[in-house]
């Protein structure tokens, strides 16, 4: 019951992270949100590949 919804804040938060990472590291504003969103996509691909069909 808790596998998709925790898959997708696992994917936004370490995504997301990565990208705060980057922004902190490279002094920059854009890397957070791409992360975030690219987190998101690669989770929902994650959870259709595995739970969907």
């Amino acid at each position: 019951m808790w596998a998709i919804p925790s898959q997708l804040l696992a994917g936004m938060a370490v995504y997301g992270g990565v990208g705060w990472l980057l922004d902190r590291w490279l002094d920059t504003s854009a890397f957070f949100p791409i992360g975030v969103v690219l987190g998101v996509v690669l989770a929902v691909y994650l959870v259709y590949r595995k739970h969907g069909q």
